[in-house]
């Protein structure tokens, strides 16, 4: 990871599901991490570092349309290309 000149900008919001406004697949083609107040998470569906949260699914509770429900888990958000 000496050469970062050819992986895309992380945006300041990413979101994994492809339906989202947010996600951006140029990015997903590069393992991307994520710390939350310094611990690095694996489990994050979506993030935004200016307002401080990540979203991860809340244990194995589904929607009604099957979907994971999801929680907002706010602090100190970072994103790298590992």
């Amino acid at each position: 990871m000496n050469d970062t000149t050819q992986y895309p900008p992380l945006p300041d919001r990413l979101s994994v599901d492809p339906r989202s406004p947010y996600h951006v697949a140029a990015v997903f083609e590069h393992d991307v991490g994520i710390k939350l107040n310094g611990k690095e998470r694996n489990d994050v569906e979506e993030y935004c570092i200016s307002e401080g949260w990540i979203s991860v699914a809340a244990g194995k509770a589904r929607d009604r349309k099957g979907n994971p429900l999801m929680i907002k888990v706010k602090g100190v958000v970072e994103a790298f290309y590992r």
